[in-house]
């Protein structure tokens, strides 16, 4: 049983979804793929191949799955979700600068790599939230009358919505450097910590 809710915790975090938002008592059903040597993935729901717009579709739906090794059984959700990035920034509108990507890179490795991860995975959930409130805000808007009106208040809404987004990300900053204060103290002299004072 622990088993099964460990993959359910898994599975669900790889379509982005959470217990408490699957149901109650945090149960979630793990709709498992497995993918193939000839590369190809197979639903086990559906009993069908499907291809990585389909996972990307599960994504987008939310959908609590999980990818395995059809040989080993090892999960291999993080790779598959990374091929669905590699192939939006290839062939659609790339979301990162190659600036980004190499700053990014530079993270791999070095002493704060965890800590830059946590960040990153916040800010994005903040802004996802974010986003989810000005959706909320913005219903109906798109009837003239009510569009006009919002584009006149729109600068306003804006101002709100991301003064509270920049607040919570120097917040998270914030709580980094202190993070790194801390083990600089604890490792004086390691590179990647600032030196004691």
């Amino acid at each position: 049983m622990v088993t099964a809710r460990k993959a359910a915790t898994k599975g669900a975090a790889a379509a982005g979804t959470t217990g408490a938002e699957a149901g109650e008592g945090g149960a979630v059903d793990v709709r498992v793929l497995k993918k193939y040597p000839n590369r190809r993935l197979y639903d086990t729901q559906t009993s069908s191949y499907i291809t990585l717009a389909d996972v990307k579709t599960m994504v987008l739906g939310a959908e609590a799955f999980e990818v395995r090794d059809a040989k080993t059984g090892e999960d291999i959700t993080r790779s598959i979700l990374l091929q669905i990035i590699l192939e939006e920034e290839t062939d659609g509108v790339p979301m990162f600068s190659t600036a980004a990507l190499s700053q990014i890179i530079r993270f791999y490795g070095h002493s704060m790599q965890g800590v830059m991860g946590g960040y990153l995975e916040r800010n994005m959930q903040l802004f996802a939230d974010m986003q989810k409130q000005f959706s909320e805000q913005s219903k109906g808007a798109f009837s003239p009358e009510l569009w006009t009106q919002f584009l006149g208040g729109q600068a306003p809404v804006m101002q709100q919505l991301m003064g509270g987004y920049v607040e919570q990300s120097k917040n998270l900053l914030e709580q980094m450097q202190e993070q790194m204060k801390n083990a600089g103290a604890l490792f004086p002299g390691m590179p990647g910590f600032p030196p004691k004072r």
